[in-house]
């Protein structure tokens, strides 16, 4: 029996051995799922502090659930493990791990060349090893393929190999790891057929297309249009606060189109592990093929200027009431890159933060999901815990920033305790003399009192 048929038989009959490199956000929810679908499955970490928790049956990933992780676990269909031995055992091996840019801009392979060279040491015939990290197109031919091959076996003959994107999108309580559809690309149709295999065992829909460097590319465009699309409502916001006009209202009317409009929101800057980095991954491949990407560029360019508009917004709240930045208590409100998790990679937060800090504010922060910031987390160099949100601590805050729109905030509270917002999520609705909103410019904030305010509001 040819190899490409023993593991195809495997996986029908849900005996393959599963095995998942990087048990984080992508890593964790994918093993559960595979282990729903009566996979026996291993999941491998060089965290031992991860390895412990799934073996405890507990979760630290929020979109998964604890109990679920226990009832698997006690099921015997998942364990983790730090051990790159267990390989040895596995019939298909999933690589989740992180694919961070370098300070060049230059894309940062180290943990996936580390993760590669432990599969390779424990590769066998008939094995499945699908690459899930996101990266630039060529990845899977160019730099994995070579390295598993120089064991002697060859890919489509007698191992599989192939590239899938994660898609997750953490918070989103309506699309997770089993319903997103699962775009799958192989080296040779034979390995595309496994990867499709495996996945649709697992998970509603799989799509697939011609060759891995498809796959790859899928993933840089999903996340380059997002990328290029806020740095376009970005710049309008820059505009509509030059202009008086009201870029929140602006967007909502737009969105009423139904057909050749998609809405994309204002932010103080992009966040999370894909759309600040995967648009650069393009970029880079694209230089190295002698094409300027300029459009992807520029929009980088807007994106990774918000921060600074965002402090220019704080320093104009406090010079209308006759303050400096320099001594002023500054409560951000969400550290999270987005609202609702607890998620600070990349974080325009940060940014702000260390913007702030640089030019003297006290800084203080609340945010329900990130209960402390390490000094090694930002640039201020100094450890912080989030603060109790109650009135007297919003009050006592020369300026309240919000920037992330957590949706346990009391927006209410916030809007009648604190004496200057700034906010640039558009968390606090309606129209108010003392909130002074990214890309809606309330002027009477510039010349109102304390006293003012309240007749104003």
């Amino acid at each position: 029996m040819r190899w490409h048929d023993s593991l195809a038989d495997k996986l029908a009959s849900r005996t393959a051995r599963v095995g998942v490199i990087g048990l984080g956000y992508v890593g964790l929810p994918l093993a559960v799922e595979f282990a729903r679908a009566g996979f026996t499955t291993v999941g491998i970490d060089v965290d031992a502090r991860k390895a412990d928790a799934v073996n405890r049956g507990t979760s630290y990933i929020p979109d998964v659930p604890a109990a679920e992780v226990a009832r698997l676990v006690a099921s015997g269909t998942l364990r983790a493990t730090t051990d790159p031995a267990a390989l040895a055992g596995l019939d298909t091996v999933n690589i989740c791990v992180p694919t961070p840019l370098r300070k060049t801009k230059d894309p940062d392979m180290s943990f996936v060349v580390s993760a590669v060279e432990k599969v390779a040491a424990h590769l066998h015939p008939g094995m499945l090893v699908i690459l899930e990290s996101t990266t630039y197109p060529g990845t899977t031919e160019e730099l994995m393929q070579p390295m598993l091959e120089a064991t002697g076996l060859k890919a489509g003959v007698d191992f599989f190999l192939a590239f899938s994107p994660e898609r997750v999108d953490p918070g989103n309580a309506t699309f997770n790891t089993h319903n997103v559809p699962k775009v799958v690309g192989g080296v040779g149709t034979e390995s595309t057929a496994l990867a499709c295999a495996l996945y649709g065992a697992a998970i509603e829909r799989t799509v697939a297309v011609s060759s891995a460097q498809a796959a790859e590319m899928v993933k840089l465009l999903e996340n380059t249009f997002r990328m290029v699309n806020i740095a376009l409502v970005n710049e309008i916001a820059l505009m509509c606060d030059r202009l008086g006009i009201d870029v929140w209202e602006v967007v909502k009317a737009a969105a009423t189109k139904p057909f050749g409009f998609m809405p994309f929101y204002p932010g103080p800057g992009l966040g999370g592990h894909c759309i600040p980095i995967d648009p650069f991954y393009l970029s880079w491949k694209a230089k190295q093929n002698g094409f300027d990407p300029r459009f992807i560029e520029l929009a980088g360019q807007v994106n990774g200027a918000m921060p600074h508009f965002v402090v220019e917004k704080v320093a104009d709240a406090l010079n209308s009431r006759q303050k400096a930045i320099n001594g002023s208590t500054i409560l951000v409100l969400g550290l999270a890159y987005k609202k609702d998790i607890d998620d600070i990679r990349e974080s325009p937060s940060l940014d702000v933060m260390t913007l702030l800090h640089q030019k003297g504010a006290r800084l203080k922060y609340a945010d329900p999901h990130v209960p402390a910031l390490a000094a090694r987390a930002w640039h201020g160099g100094f450890e912080l815990r989030s603060e109790a949100l109650t009135a007297d601590a919003l009050a006592d805050a020369d300026c309240v920033v919000v920037l992330t729109e957590h949706s346990s905030i009391d927006y209410e509270m916030v809007a009648k305790s604190a004496a200057l917002i700034v906010d640039t999520r558009n968390a606090i609705p309606g129209s108010h003399a003392h909130v002074i909103k990214l890309g809606a410019p309330n002027r009477t904030a510039l010349i109102a009192t304390p006293d003012d305010e309240e007749a104003v509001a």
